[in-house]
């Protein structure tokens, strides 16, 4: 059969009677002055070096199809732009960000590069666009070998994002990632704002959830809930921040309950996080676990209160000056000593909490917390002295998330403890005086639960 691109007709007429595309770029109000401070406290922190960093590329999920692309973060708070294959040179005396430009309708590209061709996927903005939004020098992204070239003797880049730039430089740098993920753990007040939107946004996506129950119960099962808040994060930004767990009953101790392929029974309880990404990317983290039916078990009460005993008291370990592991050790101490009065731990609560025993960690294996932002887990390159053993500042983000997985076949628990999970998330950012909660408008005491779930039920 011949070609389509060898019909002489074709590549003639296909070539003739196009207007504008409508190139438009639509970024959230402040994007442009936010990310020129972002990059101003960069160079700052890194005199005299240049450096390289790419969007990224969108990668194969099965064949010829792909994953949809999502920006590298530290790329996307450098420059706002969320462009697959760019590439931002930044240094003392300029930024330049490198675009892919769009195909025109005279090349073959146009009609033949089913992956980024607008006649495919639909109108792209090129360099002129962006560097207008932006107010950013803005280059096509054929320029990006030649900028590289110069006096500079290294240029610092992160290796793997994208295999142009790597195949460019040469090189990558371990420092650039680690002085962005330091950089990034104070928030300025557009990125909490950003921050405070994502949990705004889902809060509306946890009173969706709730309002299906109903139907969840009668054979939509927890898949039908993952996609009515998945459905919330598409409408109300980008899409969730992470893949959310949705897990009744026996699956709520399954701490990466991801397959969401359950059934959802009036008796159990429903473990939710989940959080909306919003259009720049900065995400929200939040869970909480509620009664199907809105009213708890004797059991699952039980659980509930210890941990919503251990988070209230970890909140009020989030201020200015203190130990960032505060509230992770006040929240352990809470469900240790729970626990031991419940007789499920073999030592007492002081050999449970010191560093050799942990016996009371059967129980809560994972974390208490973490950074928060453009992504789910924040500030991952961070140095242990500046994140976990660092001390809390002003503007930082982050979640706090004690929690009990007591799985079905944990033959240490009484029977009516198996099988019940629960963990309660608030997302917060640090003030002057202690931490303003973003997501205090969704309600933790076990009772104000109940009588949510039965109000979004009715």
């Amino acid at each position: 059969m011949a070609k389509l691109v060898d019909a002489d007709g074709f590549r003639t007429y296909i070539r003739d009677g196009w207007g504008e595309w409508d190139s438009h770029i639509d970024l959230p109000k402040g994007t442009a002055e936010a990310s020129a401070a972002h990059r101003a406290k960069l160079v700052a922190a890194l005199p005299g070096k240049r450096i390289a960093l790419a969007a990224g590329r969108a990668h194969v999920r099965s064949n010829d199809t792909f994953h949809e692309f999502r920006a590298d973060s530290d790329f996307v708070w450098l420059t706002g732009c969320q462009v697959e294959g760019a590439v931002l040179v930044l240094s003392a005396e300029d930024a330049t960000l490198f675009v892919p430009v769009p195909s025109e309708a005279h090349s073959v590209d146009f009609f033949g590069d089913a992956d980024r061709s607008p006649f495919w996927i639909g109108a792209a903005a090129g360099p002129k666009e962006w560097g207008e939004a932006l107010g950013i020098t803005a280059r096509p992204l054929e320029d990006l070998a030649h900028a590289l070239r110069g006096r500079h003797p290294e240029t610092l880049t992160a290796k793997g994002v994208d295999p142009l730039l790597d195949a460019l430089t040469g090189s990558h740098s371990d420092e650039l990632r680690t002085t962005l993920a330091e950089l990034r753990r104070i928030k300025d007040g557009w990125e909490i704002d950003q921050l405070r939107q994502a949990v705004d946004a889902s809060v509306k996506g946890f009173a969706d959830v709730a309002m299906e129950l109903g139907q969840a119960v009668r054979g939509g099962g927890e898949r039908w809930l993952q996609g009515t808040f998945d459905r919330r994060a598409r409408t109300e930004g980008n899409g969730p921040g992470y893949t959310s767990i949705v897990a009744a009953g026996p699956h709520a101790p399954v701490l990466h309950w991801t397959r969401c392929d359950g059934r959802v029974n009036e008796t159990d309880l429903l473990l939710l996080d989940a959080g909306v990404e919003m259009n720049s990317l900065y995400t929200a983290d939040v869970t909480r676990t509620f009664p199907v039916s809105g009213e708890f078990s004797e059991p699952q009460r039980q659980v509930y209160d210890l941990v919503y005993k251990s988070h209230v008291a970890a909140l009020a370990e989030v201020r200015p000056g203190n130990d960032y592991s505060a509230f992770h050790h006040t929240a352990m101490r809470v469900l240790a000593e729970g626990l031991h009065d419940w007789g499920l731990l073999p030592v007492s609560v002081d050999k449970a909490l010191d560093p050799s025993g942990q016996h009371h960690r059967r129980y809560i294996v994972c974390g208490t917390g973490h950074f928060l932002g453009l992504d789910v887990h924040d500030c991952a390159d961070a140095r242990q002295e500046t994140y976990q053993q660092g001390i809390l500042e002003r503007g930082m983000a982050l979640t706090v998330e004690p929690g009990l997985y007591f799985h079905p076949n944990d033959e240490t628990l009484p029977p009516e403890l198996r099988g019940i999970g629960v963990r309660i998330e608030d997302d917060l950012v640090v003030t002057s005086t202690g931490a303003d909660v973003l997501s205090d408008a969704l309600p933790i005491e076990a009772d104000d639960v109940a009588a949510w779930v039965r109000k979004q039920r009715s």
